[in-house]
């Protein structure tokens, strides 16, 4: 019932660890209820910088 919390790919771990666009949505709903069940500050932190991280740095780079 947790994942009816939170659509899928809304919270923003998913998409900060690829799994955003035409990806698996079972993957995106298993990265949300991992951000629900271990939500905290730091964790919206980390996504924000992971967030600016990976728009800055060429994805060729990154990898």
């Amino acid at each position: 019932m947790l994942r009816h919390k939170v659509k899928a790919g809304i919270t923003g771990w998913a998409q900060v660890n690829g799994w955003r666009g035409n990806t698996s949505l079972e993957k995106r709903i298993e990265y949300d209820l991992y951000y629900i069940e271990n939500w905290s500050v730091s964790l919206d932190l980390k996504i924000m910088w992971l967030t600016l991280v990976k728009a800055i740095v060429p994805r060729h780079l990154a990898t």
